[in-house]
C-alpha cells in the first residue's frame, strides 16, 4: 500500500513540474499568456504555407511561387537574389530549363525536417532543412537528389503569412547555375537581420 502511496506522488510530482517546465521550451515559448491557442495555430499555419510552397516543386505552376510572397519580397537561393513576386516568378521558371534540374525526370518529392519556427506577433522566422527525393524509375529505389538549409522570415497581413525573406542554401548537389554565387553560409541566422 505504501509503495502504491508513493508512485502515486511521484506521477503527481512529474506532473507538476511537467507543467511548470513546458512553457520554457524553446520553439514553444512564442506562445503568449493572451493567446496560447492563436500563436500556435500561427506556428501550424506557417509549417503548412511551407510545405504547401514546396509541393509546387517539379510542377508547371511556376507563377504558384509568387503566391506566398509579399509584394517586395527578397529571395536568395544560394547566392542569386530576386526581389519581389514577378522576379522570383522568373527565377523558378527559368530554374525549369537547366539542364541539371533534378525536378525533371520521374517523380520528385521535397521533404522538409527540422522544423524552428519562432512567432512573435505578426512577424515570424522559420527554418528547415529540406531533402530533395528523385525518383525516374518507380521499379527502382528512390535517391537523395539534393539537400539542404532554409531560412524565412515572416509576416502576417490581412490574416495570412507571407514570405517576406527567404534565404536557401544548398549543402549538396548544387546546380551549375549557383556556382559562382554561392557561400556555404553555415552559421547563418535569419533573426540576427
Amino acid at each position: 500500500m505504501a509503495k502504491n502511496w508513493v508512485v502515486a506522488a511521484a506521477a503527481i510530482g512529474g506532473i507538476a513540474i511537467g507543467a511548470l517546465v513546458v512553457p520554457h521550451v524553446p520553439g514553444l515559448a512564442a506562445t503568449t499568456a493572451e493567446s496560447p491557442d492563436g500563436a500556435l495555430a500561427d506556428r501550424i499555419a506557417i509549417e503548412d504555407l511551407v510545405t504547401r510552397y514546396y509541393a509546387h516543386l517539379g510542377t508547371d505552376d511556376a507563377g504558384a511561387f509568387g503566391d506566398y510572397y509579399t509584394e517586395n519580397a527578397v529571395f536568395d537561393v544560394n547566392g542569386i537574389v530576386s526581389t519581389g513576386r514577378k522576379e522570383i516568378e522568373a527565377l523558378y521558371a527559368s530554374m525549369g530549363q537547366d539542364a541539371d534540374n533534378v525536378t525533371a525526370e520521374g517523380v520528385f518529392h521535397m521533404v522538409l525536417s527540422n522544423p524552428v519556427i519562432e512567432v512573435e506577433g505578426d512577424k515570424a522566422t522559420a527554418t528547415f532543412l529540406w531533402t530533395g527525393i528523385s525518383n525516374p524509375d518507380p521499379k527502382a529505389p528512390p535517391k537523395v537528389a539534393e539537400h539542404g538549409r532554409e531560412y524565412d522570415k515572416l509576416v502576417k497581413q490581412d490574416g495570412k503569412w507571407l514570405i517576406a525573406k527567404r534565404v536557401v542554401i544548398a549543402d549538396s548537389a548544387l546546380p551549375e547555375r549557383y556556382a559562382a554565387t554561392y557561400k556555404p553560409r553555415l552559421d547563418y541566422d535569419i533573426g540576427a537581420e
